[in-house]
């Protein structure tokens, strides 16, 4: 059909043999065929059978439309897809750009260890900003920082949001969102960081929060920060939106990597950004933010003391009451598994797992925060093709019973 995902999935034998036990749908209509006593799905009433669909994962809930005119008709109902029942919790996929002029590329799906080939709504290519938040995704163009989007990527429901207020081109900007789980109504944050003309230490640093239950913008501060300028990583984390600044120089800086935090509740007395500095727990060579269970976690690159532009080895940290605790490191045979690592690589995770990319590999690690696991993910149907290709990538939640 017009406009629905393109369910091809890449994966070798030992994939398939685990996911054999879950996925039955292909075999459906050969079970009831067979001379042996077999119980029909057809005889189940729609109330029933939907409860059964619904402990699919979302991959086959969407090869269950082929089976039968009926199981279409169920698994694309509006009751089926808005009943939060029929969306038990899964493990987030990983989208996986694979080239830069056009945003193709390959989603990951942990629970059946699988790749498939999916078309991204809205978006130009893979140089937009993205963020992420219970089965929505935000993007954002990297032109003119005016045009932004917020989809599902699963159900391909799209809806465009306004233009931004402030600089349509400033020298550095971050996008975050954050979905409430009750409402689903949804916030973006912006934070553009633009040099003050002739002065390489000062910095215009502009928050801007757009809220979907009000429709509107609202460019809540305003603030030239002295030795600091913006950076590319910013995550919304209990109502807090925390971003990442780096040194320019000009003011003592034990590390060349800080952290803001911004309260967006407007309750707070917060004057001024350079009061709500967090300090980083090393010297980084980057950072990487993400909301797992209203918990802030940083994956970081950990950086020589002498050069921190050259990384030595990764770790992953969490915040509490604004000190940070390690969580763990990377083993060193994962690090060197990723082949030539640059001082800044891809992460991303929601709940308890994270996910980490070289830039320069289409290879794709994991780390279960919960049964403290670094794991492979099943190898990428996508190979490097020439030396300089570079590869990105966000993750996300399957979800059906939600939209912009």
């Amino acid at each position: 059909m017009a406009g629905e995902i393109a369910w091809i999935s890449h994966y070798d034998d030992e994939a398939r043999k685990e996911s054999r036990d879950i996925d039955l749908l292909s075999e459906a209509r050969e079970e009831v065929d067979k001379e042996e006593t077999v119980i029909s799905l057809d005889v189940l009433p729609d109330e029933l059978l939907e409860r059964i669909l619904a402990y699919l994962p979302v991959a086959s809930i969407f090869r269950a439309r082929s089976v039968c005119k009926r199981w279409h008709e169920i698994v694309t109902s509006k009751r089926f897809l808005w009943n939060p029942s029929n969306s038990p919790q899964q493990k987030p996929w990983y989208f996986m750009f694979t080239g830069s002029e056009e945003p193709t590329g390959r989603a990951y799906d942990p629970n059946l260890r699988n790749w498939y080939c999916i078309e991204l709504p809205f978006i130009g290519n893979s140089n937009w900003f993205i963020s992420s938040s219970r089965g929505l995704v935000c993007f954002m163009d990297n032109g003119s920082r005016s045009q932004l989007c917020v989809c599902n990527p699963i159900a391909r429901s799209c809806r465009v949001l306004p233009e931004p207020p402030g600089l349509r081109f400033s020298d550095y900007v971050t996008l975050a969102m954050s979905v409430d789980k009750e409402s689903n109504g949804y916030t973006v944050g912006i934070v553009k960081s633009k040099q003050v003309p002739e002065n390489f230490f000062q910095w215009d640093i502009s928050i801007h929060i757009y809220k979907s239950e009000e429709e509107t913008w609202a460019t809540p501060l305003t603030e030239v920060l002295i030795g600091w300028r913006g950076a590319d990583e910013s995550v919304i984390c209990n109502g807090i939106l925390y971003f990442v600044v780096q040194s320019t120089g000009g003011v003592p800086s034990e590390n060349r990597h800080a952290l803001v935090a911004y309260n967006l509740s407007g309750r707070s007395s917060q004057t001024s950004l350079r009061k709500s500095f967090i300090q980083v727990p090393c010297s980084l060579s980057c950072a990487r933010l993400m909301n797992m269970k209203e918990k802030l976690v940083m994956v970081g690159g950990i950086g020589k003391q002498d050069r921190p532009d050259i990384i030595k080895g990764i770790g992953i940290w969490v915040l509490h009451d604004r000190k940070w605790e390690e969580i763990v490191r990377m083993p060193n045979k994962y690090f060197q598994g990723f082949g030539e690592f640059d001082e800044v690589f891809g992460s991303r995770g929601i709940d308890d797992l994270i996910y980490i990319q070289s830039y320069g590999s289409p290879a794709l690690l994991t780390f279960d925060r919960n049964i403290k696991q670094w794991k492979w993910s099943q190898k990428c149907p996508v190979s490097k093709r020439f030396p300089l290709q570079v590869f990105s990538g966000f993750c996300f939640e399957p979800r059906l019973d939600i939209a912009p």
